[in-house]
């Protein structure tokens, strides 16, 4: 078999209550791509505004505020994949004056476990994701108990 060159890909969409985005959740982001456990994809903010207009900031858009957090990323990010229309599909349920950031991330660190499958002779399946807040209820059960 072929060894996987890139690990599952997650689209995420992170719901932010007003139009206030401070960045707060990028240094979590960088830390991950510079842990090598994944890669971002691509990166779009969308908001609606409190009078109902759509627009969207791109990864490259940042501005001199944000960007710095990324600045030693050099190259690992990528961009371009989400588009118009991923921009309609995100914003189509937003209310005014909130906004979402839609997030492509490759999951990195399971390229090897992948690989190691493989080399064994068996392959990957199927593959579910369970929201945390739900794993959280269930483990904390099982935990307990």
């Amino acid at each position: 078999m072929d060894k996987a060159d890139v690990g599952p890909v997650d689209v995420l969409m992170v719901r932010f209550p007003g139009n206030q985005f401070k960045g707060e959740i990028l240094p979590a982001m960088r830390d991950l791509v510079v842990n090598g456990l994944v890669r971002i994809v691509d990166l779009l903010f969308v908001y609606r505004d409190d009078d109902g207009v759509v627009g969207s900031i791109e990864l490259a858009g940042l501005g001199p505020d944000l960007a710095p957090v990324f600045a030693d990323l050099d190259g690992q990010l990528g961009g371009g994949l989400l588009d118009a229309e991923d921009v309609e599909e995100a914003a189509a349920a937003l209310p005014p004056g909130n906004s979402v950031a839609v997030l492509v991330v490759e999951n990195t660190w399971a390229i090897p476990f992948v690989n190691a499958v493989r080399d064994a002779g068996g392959e990957v399946a199927d593959q579910a994701r369970i929201p945390a807040e739900f794993a959280n209820r269930a483990l904390g059960g099982l935990m307990s108990g």
